[in-house]
């Protein structure tokens, strides 16, 4: 396996409340999370960092080679529950963090099968022979319009509330989560991302710039190429191949 990362802070945020880990477990697996966090002066921060701290450990401790592909739905779940239980108690007991949260998409890479957890509109996207294809489905009110037919895709990206999401990590003591599995052939990439890069390219413009340019140069590039055209959230951009 094969990982390529960045995050930067972008041109107008005074503060880069994105997190994000990557790691390797025995037999070849891979994994990583990515985390955008909201909530005051520094609640974000806390709360995607205290995501991505939980989520590695518990990867970490909970991880046995031969686990099965329902093993490790479960798993995924798990510790992404317990991140939740831990921001949201956080957050329950320092005022000053109140109401915080953080989106989430975690990946763990085993025998060309790519497993996700996510919640909110962080994405995960995967780039092959085929072209890019979104794997995840943002949580956000313009993607449920988008849905139901009363916003274009374009009119989305500009929507005064593009950036409102309907689900967040610990803001709630429970959490609804959705989980997919996808086949990967050989030289695919799996590329998770915050909303920093997505609002700012299109899907069509991200795969343009990677048709063009090396692995290892795909998060520098595209984080320099969301920057450009405004560079107004803070951007991470983690990639793994197969």
């Amino acid at each position: 396996m094969k990982f390529a990362c960045k995050t930067d802070i972008g041109r107008v945020r005074r503060s880069n409340q994105d997190s994000y880990a990557v790691g390797e477990l025995p037999g070849g697996v891979a994994w990583a999370v990515i985390c955008d966090g909201m909530g005051g002066a520094s609640g974000g921060n806390i709360a995607s960092s205290t995501a991505v701290k939980t989520v590695s450990e518990k990867i970490a401790s909970s991880w046995r080679p031969g686990m099965s592909g329902n093993s490790i739905a479960n798993m995924l779940k798990s510790v992404v529950a317990a991140a939740n239980i831990n921001v949201f108690d956080m957050a329950q007991s320092v005022e000053a963090l109140s109401g915080m949260g953080t989106t989430i998409v975690v990946v763990l890479i085993a025998d060309s099968v790519a497993h996700l957890v996510h919640a909110g509109d962080s994405r995960a996207y995967c780039f092959g022979q085929n072209g890019l294809r979104q794997i995840t489905r943002d949580h956000s009110i313009v993607q449920n319009l988008v849905e139901t037919g009363q916003l274009t895709e374009q009119e989305a990206r500009e929507h005064p509330r593009r950036n409102v999401i309907t689900r967040a990590l610990g803001v709630s003591e429970m959490l609804d989560v959705d989980y997919n599995e996808v086949d990967l052939a050989p030289g695919d990439a799996i590329l998770l991302c915050t909303d920093g890069l997505s609002s700012y390219l299109d899907a069509e413009q991200i795969q343009s710039v990677l048709r063009e340019i090396p692995f290892v140069e795909y998060p520098d590039r595209l984080v320099e190429l969301a920057n450009e055209a405004g560079g107004g959230d803070n951007i991470t951009v983690v990639a793994i191949r197969n």
